[in-house]
């Protein structure tokens, strides 16, 4: 029987791609939808600002799965959704309400001396956040958007719920002919957990490669 399941490994492996792609598409919809929401949280008035924080606080709120299946019975059927941009919808969706938080931070750990300067300079508003705010605020995000990039990995399991062949299906399949959960579910694991830890390091390198000298407090 083990040796049953290591000739299923190909095809258990062959859900990695998914799971990457899921994982991105996840990840670059919250980012597009975060980034807005945390300005809003910032510099938005009162009105705005309350209903991103609304946002925020209801989606982190609510379990992911709850909001894969509204996504993939609901607003899938009703605009004839594919099942695959559901669950990447779905995801990004929530990955974006912890993405909001992580931009805010970061945007409030920008001294408010650098708005103050720009619009000394004669910048508007909306060009000083832009070309000054944001990219200091990106940089000092990095390190909150690797934790959430991992989490958005782990996440991607959650799609096997609604049929797509990831990773974590097909264990389920193969277990499901194989019944060798043991064995099968902590090689999948395992898979996982290498693509956690790729994901991590891959932005560690990024951080370092981002920093700027004079701003690193020596230790």
């Amino acid at each position: 029987m083990t040796s049953a399941v290591w000739r299923s490994l190909p095809y258990v492996m062959g859900g990695i791609g998914y799971t990457v792609l899921i994982t991105l598409i996840a990840l670059a919809v919250g980012f597009l939808i975060g980034t807005p929401i945390a300005l809003a949280r910032v510099y938005g008035k009162r009105s705005l600002n309350l209903l991103a924080l609304g946002y925020t606080v209801v989606l982190r709120g609510v379990p992911s799965l709850v909001v894969l299946f509204i996504a993939y019975y609901v607003l899938a059927s009703a605009v004839n959704l594919p099942p695959f941009l559901a669950g990447c919808a779905a995801l990004g969706i929530c990955s974006s309400a912890y993405q909001a938080e992580i931009f805010r931070g970061a945007i409030q750990a920008v001294s408010p001396g650098q708005m103050m300067a720009a619009r000394a300079l004669g910048m508007k508003r909306g060009q000083a956040i832009v070309n000054i705010i944001l990219p200091q605020a990106l940089r000092n995000a990095i390190p909150g958007w690797s934790n959430e990039a991992a989490v958005v990995v782990k996440d991607s399991s959650l799609v096997y719920a609604v049929g797509l062949a990831e990773l974590m299906r097909r264990a389920q399949q193969v277990n499901g002919t194989l019944h060798e959960p043991l064995l099968i579910f902590f090689i999948t694991g395992a898979v996982y957990f290498l693509l956690t830890l790729a994901t991590s390091r891959l932005l560690s390198w990024v951080e370092r490669k981002t920093q700027i000298p004079e701003m690193v407090v020596a230790r």
